[in-house]
């Protein structure tokens, strides 16, 4: 099977909604981000979500989205920052396209999530502290089974999109 689709991954705040939509239009493929289909099945948010059913609640849900969305060809996913610490979703992205880790420093993570309220991870105390442990117990499973890491921080977008699109090119025609 050909790899038609390309999956970001990385943690919050690291432009994985930004560069697929940017990918997506450069490739001709559709996007698709995984929390916002989970939200859109739930009928809720994910912070409603976590409330209600916690964080294990929460990753039920993504697992059966990701499943089905790495079976359709052509797409662009972006991932939830959590989603690799599943491992049927990491096999599930590793065997079923191209993946890019999109890593970031904590510190961009903090200029770019800190007025989003729609990250229930971040709702405590010392945000800085809990996304330093996220990408800790996190970058081993992105690292795993990234066949692209691309750091995210000093890099315009549009520059960064092009160099993904070449890396896809490049490998997909071998695939």
């Amino acid at each position: 099977m050909a790899l038609s689709s390309l999956f970001l991954v990385g943690p919050m705040g690291a432009g994985k909604s930004t560069l697929g939509r940017m990918l997506a239009d450069l490739l001709d493929k559709t996007f698709v981000d995984s929390d916002r289909v989970i939200e859109e099945r739930a009928g809720a948010d994910i912070p409603w979500i976590f409330d209600l059913e916690g964080e294990p609640g929460f990753r039920v849900r993504e697992i059966q989205v990701i499943d089905e969305l790495t079976r359709q060809p052509d797409l662009v996913l972006a991932t939830g920052g959590g989603a690799v610490v599943r491992p049927e979703n990491r096999a599930a992205l590793a065997g079923r396209g191209i993946v890019v880790y999109l890593r970031t420093s904590v510190p961009t993570q903090l200029a770019r999530t800190s007025k989003d309220r729609n990250r229930p991870l971040l709702q405590k105390p010392d945000p800085r502290q809990i996304l330093t442990d996220l990408l800790a117990a996190r970058e081993p499973h992105y690292t795993a089974i990234a066949d692209l890491t691309v750091d995210t921080d000093h890099i315009h977008p549009r520059a960064l999109a092009e160099q993904i699109v070449q890396y896809y090119l490049e490998h997909h025609e071998n695939a």
